[in-house]
């Protein structure tokens, strides 16, 4: 359980700070990835994705005191981050992103997917 407690912290810590950077510096956030600079229209969608990164970065610190009572938490971060994957492999299978772009986000999202799905707590039994 020691193991998934670091894992839920780690993953927190991640999404806060990509929670911040996508609030207070989305232009650089992009560009220092690899991206395009968008519009400035969506800057207000990327500041209302940063809110969801910073709920779940704060939801998965606070979990990772009691993961048993949050195994839903955890398997939507699987679920999430599996999208995650599928979306940067489409994107970069179809040339719109560059694999140098890509890989190291495609990477985090399948090393927490991968932990957090095989050391999430086991379902309580029904009684």
């Amino acid at each position: 359980m020691k193991k998934l407690r670091i894992v839920l912290r780690l993953v927190g810590a991640i999404q806060i700070v990509l929670g911040l950077f996508y609030l207070f510096a989305p232009a650089f956030s992009l560009e220092a990835i690899g991206h395009s600079i968008p519009e400035d229209d969506i800057f207000y969608p990327l500041g209302m994705l940063a809110a969801r990164f910073l709920v779940f970065g704060v939801a998965f610190i606070y979990i990772a005191r009691d993961p048993i009572q949050h195994r839903l938490w955890i398997t939507a971060m699987v679920f999430i981050q599996l999208v995650d994957l599928a979306v940067g492999v489409f994107y970069t299978a179809t040339g719109v992103v560059a694999l140098a772009d890509s890989l190291f986000p495609m990477f985090n999202a399948t090393w927490i997917a991968a932990l957090l799905y095989l050391w999430r707590p086991a379902p309580e039994p029904v009684t």
